[in-house]
């Protein structure tokens, strides 16, 4: 199969239409896109990606009339839906029947969330149905950000990606779920988890699963293929003496093999934006270990820190 990059919705819409997956662009990362309500096109997100059954997908939303569509909206989580979408928030809420099982993974809830990207908006409105999106990779691998990204992983295996251009927020989104009357944090993203909390109140944070009740749980994930180790920088250069490593520092330059500084200014917004392109440059590199700093816990670092974390765990 070939796979076309180009900016042509219309086209993409109708690939769709026939059933098929197209990568799409949205805020936060790249998307394997399919029908939602389509169960033999969502069964082609999971060979593509090779992503196990039990991880559930994020269903993508246009509007009002389309949430309702595939999910049961509590009262609770109106304030939200008005406050950050369209925006990187995914809700986690009890799903409709006809929302097929494979894209819950058997659960009886559903991730939904509204993009904000101008073009995935304009996709949503050319099919006219919801679109089951997980990230444009592999399975376990870093998540794309730009449509060359994706070429490089699925090139062959889609038909069509839609370039909507460099992804302006860099992590996926933040994934809440409303249980026994709290707001549960499933992962950190997108959406600032300060900002929810002067919403909604303080979060219950949930434990990681290997029976995941939302997507991007699990605790290995979004990791190159080299090893990464997070901590003091310092610290583990003298650990690693004499082997070439690659370093991902917020605001510092390290004295490394390779060292990438992801916001010299100390901007979170503008490190989250280059974190998971800085990670396949480096796990594409002559160097041997990939070594980041943690960032500071507020904000996107937050979410940083998680993927960083997931990033180096066991495999």
């Amino acid at each position: 199969m070939t796979t076309v990059t180009g900016t042509d919705v219309a086209q993409a819409a109708r690939l769709l239409e026939q059933g098929a997956v197209v990568a799409i662009p949205t805020e936060t990362v790249y998307g394997l896109a399919a029908d939602a309500f389509n169960e033999e096109a969502v069964l082609t997100i999971f060979t593509v990606k090779q992503r196990p059954a039990f991880d559930p997908l994020i269903v993508h939303v246009r509007d009002r009339a389309q949430l309702d569509r595939v999910a049961v909206v509590p009262p609770q989580a109106e304030v939200l839906i008005d406050r950050f979408w369209p925006g990187p928030l995914t809700l986690v809420l009890p799903k409709r029947p006809a929302v097929p099982d494979l894209v819950t993974s058997g659960l009886d809830t559903v991730a939904v969330r509204m993009p904000a990207h101008t073009m995935t908006r304009a996709l949503l409105d050319a099919v006219d149905t919801p679109l089951a999106a997980p990230s444009a990779n592999p399975f376990g691998y870093v998540s794309p950000t730009t449509a060359g990204h994706v070429q490089d992983q699925l090139g062959g295996r889609i038909p069509y990606i839609l370039d909507g251009g460099a992804c302006a927020v860099g992590v996926e989104s933040t994934i809440l779920g409303w249980q026994q009357e709290r707001w549960v944090l499933f992962r950190p993203g997108g959406a600032p988890v300060e900002a929810i909390e002067a919403v909604v109140g303080p979060l219950h944070v949930a434990a990681d699963s290997a029976r995941p009740q939302a997507p991007g749980m699990l605790e290995s994930h979004y990791a190159p293929r080299k090893p990464v180790h997070v901590g003091d920088v310092d610290s583990l250069l003298r650990r690693f003496a004499g082997r070439a490593v690659g370093v991902i520092s917020f605001r510092t330059e390290h004295a490394a093999h390779r060292c990438e500084v992801l916001s010299p200014e100390g901007d979170l917004a503008v490190a989250a934006r280059h974190l998971f392109a800085v990670l396949r440059e480096l796990d594409a590199s002559d160097c041997q270990v990939i070594v980041a700093e943690r960032f500071p816990e507020e904000g996107l670092g937050r979410a940083m820190n998680d993927r960083l974390r997931r990033a180096a765990a066991r495999r």
